[in-house]
Formats: structure tokens, sequence, C-alpha cells
């Protein structure tokens, strides 16, 4: 790899990114928009290169091919298991280890682009796909550093290219309709979020010793891709694991937060947090704590009070028991939940936020509290539900309402068909019939603020204070951690 040309450090206001000399001179290049226009084949449809097809990869391809208007021409993985896989289901579709390669062979040979690899190489292949005015859809969270964010925002919007990160949850009807009713303020001003998921993308343990011999179905070196040269231990990193870890992952915060925190960020148009504290262990410099408690201050929107506390749990137990967490108990609770089980669609929407309850909290949510109750919103698949002075409140009229006046639809709960709405919109809006709703214009600042807490987590119990507009923390020892050199491979 030529790391003159792959990497350069620039400045984006006062912080250094690492960037490929094209993203430097691109602001005047052409006008807005010149580059954005996708030149589609003779007969319309969309031609994909997808980089990453195991596991969640899997998946994303499996959804974006549904759709009718599009041809998977290339596909790139370093596992060369899941590319026999994918490459079975698509066999006119070219196969690929590095993506450079993919993009200097064949880059005038398809329009957009999906990035399905670990965090740590999202980054580097969105970028050289918008470099070269590719439509991205990627998946979640953005990057791996809160520098990558706004860099891959920045060249989104100069060259204003169609994008989607990949939170297929923004598109399904609880959510959207959560974000309408706290709009209409149904509670009123929001002073607090509490959020929360016990899943654990987290280790404790110690650094493994020594190495092991690399599979011949894994390329390891691009793997690795931009990330520091460490040697392969079985099991540790490839598949799956490398998500607890600091060097390739986010956490459970960069997984399961990003689509908890989505819908109260939406809802309450947040931007970036003031101020971050992360009530942790202390930090081993190789995995992420298996337990965080994240709390954020964020700064008025018109759908908040004058500052917004934002809490998240996460890990083994999580939440923490608060009297914000308390819900609603009741002997009826086994009844009624069978009346609910038992209806009929129409009937379980207003069943749905009538019925007590047993009290005891979803697996994975968030709690809004605002002046005039909270609203609780599991994750996921579930309706919304209103609490006033520790009863639940009938809300089916007002869900009735917005979601006609919305034109919502019913609520489905059926992932597997609406888990491909987010990806469809994301091809309709390349083929000039939609607009995407996760944009990196949007998904950047929310990834951002979810970075925040991760780097939190590296100096614990320590309120970090972060200036937005000069894109730095206010504690110097932080700010090495808003990026990282590129590795050259």
């Amino acid at each position: 790899m030529d790391k003159r040309k792959f990497i350069k450090i620039s400045s984006l206001g006062a912080l250094g990114i690492a960037i490929s000399p094209s993203l430097a001179m691109c602001k005047n290049k052409t006008k807005k928009g010149e580059e954005a226009e996708i030149q589609l084949n003779e007969n319309g449809r969309l031609r994909v290169a997808h980089i990453g097809v195991g596991n969640m990869g899997a998946a994303d391809l499996n959804a974006i091919s549904s759709h009718d208007m599009v041809d998977m021409v290339a596909l790139c993985d370093v596992d060369s298991n899941y590319l026999a896989a994918a490459k079975k289901l698509h066999p006119n579709a070219k196969t690929y280890a590095d993506y450079r390669v993919m993009f200097k062979e064949m880059s005038d040979k398809f329009d957009a682009v999906i990035v399905s690899t670990p965090d740590h190489t999202h980054a580097p292949a969105s970028m050289m796909a918008m470099e070269k005015g590719k439509a991205v859809y990627c998946q979640k969270p953005l990057t791996h550093h809160v520098s990558e964010a706004r860099a891959m925002r920045k060249i989104a919007e100069e060259k204003d290219l169609v994008t989607q990160m990949g939170i297929q949850v923004h598109s399904f009807y609880d959510y959207k309709l959560a974000t309408l009713l706290i709009q209409s303020g149904i509670i009123g001003k929001v002073h607090t979020v509490r959020a929360w998921s016990p899943k654990n993308w987290g280790y404790d343990g110690p650094e493994p010793k020594g190495s092991d011999p690399v599979p011949e179905t894994l390329d390891w070196n691009l793997w690795l891709g931009t990330s520091a040269e460490r040697p392969y231990k079985e099991g540790v990193y490839h598949p799956g694991n490398w998500r607890k870890l600091l060097d390739y992952g986010c956490g459970t915060l960069g997984d399961m937060g990003v689509h908890i925190f989505d819908t109260p960020y939406n809802a309450l148009e947040l931007d970036v947090p003031k101020t971050i504290l992360n009530e942790c262990r202390k930090p081993t410099g190789f995995g992420f704590p298996e337990n965080n408690i994240v709390t954020y201050e964020f700064p008025q929107t018109k759908f908040t009070a004058e500052t917004l506390k934002w809490v998240w749990y996460d890990g083994p137990g999580a939440p923490k028991d608060h009297e914000d967490l308390k819900l609603p108990g009741s002997n009826t609770a086994k009844a009624e939940s069978k009346k609910v089980k038992e209806a009929t669609l129409d009937e379980k929407m207003s069943l749905e936020t009538k019925v007590e309850g047993d009290g005891k909290l979803p697996d994975q949510g968030a709690m809004f509290i605002g002046e005039k109750g909270r609203l609780l919103l599991p994750h996921f698949m579930q309706l919304p539900r209103k609490i006033v002075d520790g009863k639940y409140v009938d809300i089916s009229e007002e869900i009735a309402a917005i979601s006609k006046e919305h034109n919502l639809g019913e609520p489905i709960r059926n992932y597997d068909s609406e888990g491909e709405k987010h990806y469809h919109q994301f091809v309709d809006a390349c083929l000039g019939k939609d607009k995407c709703t996760a944009p990196f214009s949007y998904a950047s600042r929310l990834t951002e603020t979810i970075l925040l807490g991760v780097i939190a987590g590296r100096f614990p119990n320590k309120t970090l204070h972060w200036d937005s507009e000069k894109a730095k923390f206010s504690e110097d020892e932080v700010n090495a951690l808003l990026e990282a050199p590129y590795r050259e491979f």
C-alpha cells in the first residue's frame, strides 16, 4: 500500500484527521451535487459492490439484493469461506479479498457500496468509496474514531452523496411513532433519558499471549487493515469477538447503544454532548469494560429542558435500579397480557397502551422522563407506553391520530419484512425515488456522541468536557484518542 496516497494528516477545525489527499483537495473541485449524480447502466438498475459479506454482512447482502432493482456486481471479504457462500448466491459478481484492488479494477462498474466490515475498517473503506463518488451504506457505528466520523460527514456533504448508516430499526413503526409522540409534547419537555442493554461486548480479562496459525481461509493482514499489527489468536478477534476490543470495535455502547440511542437522539433533535462521564473499571489497554454507566449532558433543544441528562447502562445486570425506571405492576398483569396476545392487530394497539404489566423492565430499551410523565420505549417491536403518577395511561387515541396524520400504517411485528425497509430506502434514494433518513450528516453526530462515551471509558469516573466547535476535549490528555495512525498494509 502507498501510504502517501492513502493517508495524509490534515486539519478539520483544530482536529487532526487521517485522510487521503483527494479529500483535502475536493472542496472546490466541483459544484455541489455534480459528483452525486449516479450514472446507472442502460436499464436503470443500481449496480452494487459489497465489502464484508459474513455474519451481519450476509444479512446486509440479502436485504440489499432483495430489492428488485439491484444488481450485485462485486463481493469482497478477507475470509474466503464467507466469500464463497456469498458467491453461490450471486454467481455473476466478481470476488475480491482486498477492497482496494476492487476499487482499482472495477470502480467504473458499480454505483453504490455497502460496508459491513468490523468497525475499524468502516471509515477506510467508506472514504475510498466516497472519494470515487459512490453512494455508501455503512453499518453502525459509522466509524471507529471521532476524527473519522467528522471526515466522513465532510466528504459526503461536499460531494452531495447518497449515504445511509445501518440502523435498521430507524425505519420501524414503533421508533417512528415514539419520535412523533415525543415531538407532539405527550410528556412535555424532556429533562432525562435513561437507556440500557445487558449485552456484554466488553472484556475484563488479560491480553492473550503468543500466537496461533492463521487459517488458510483468512487473510489476517487484510483483516487488520489500517489497525496496529497484532499476532493472530484463534477465537479472540475473528469472527465476532472483535467488538469487545479497543483496536477494532466500540463495545456494547457502540453496538446496541447506537440502536437504542437513535430514537431519543432523533426525537429530541440532539447534537453532541457538553460533558461525558463513564463509571467503569480501570482501563486495561486491550478490552472494553464489561459494565459501563455513561452520563451525558446535552445542550437544550426545543424538545428538552434547559439541559438534558442522558444515562446509559450496559453489561450484565444493567440497568442499575433507579426511581425513573420503576414500572407499574398489577395482579391482573397475566390476564391483561393474555388479552394482548390473543387480540387482533387493531385491538392490540389499544390494549398494549392500557395493560398494567408486571413491573418488569423490558430487557433493553429507553425511558424518556418529562415534565408531564414518562414514556417507555422497549427495544424493540413494542409500542411506547406513557406512565403518569405510577400508572400506565391509555394513549391509543394519540397513537391512532399520529399514525393516520403521518401515514405510518400498522405496526408489523416481523423483523424479516421490516428489516429490509431501511436498506430499500437507500436503494430507492440512489434511484432518485426516496430520501435516506439516516444519512451521514445525522449518523456522524450520533456516532460522535457514542464514541465520546467510549473514550470516557479510558478515563473512568472523570467528567470530560467536549468542545464541539473546536472538536477537542478541555482535558488535553484525552485528545489523543480522537484518532489513531493508520498502519501501512
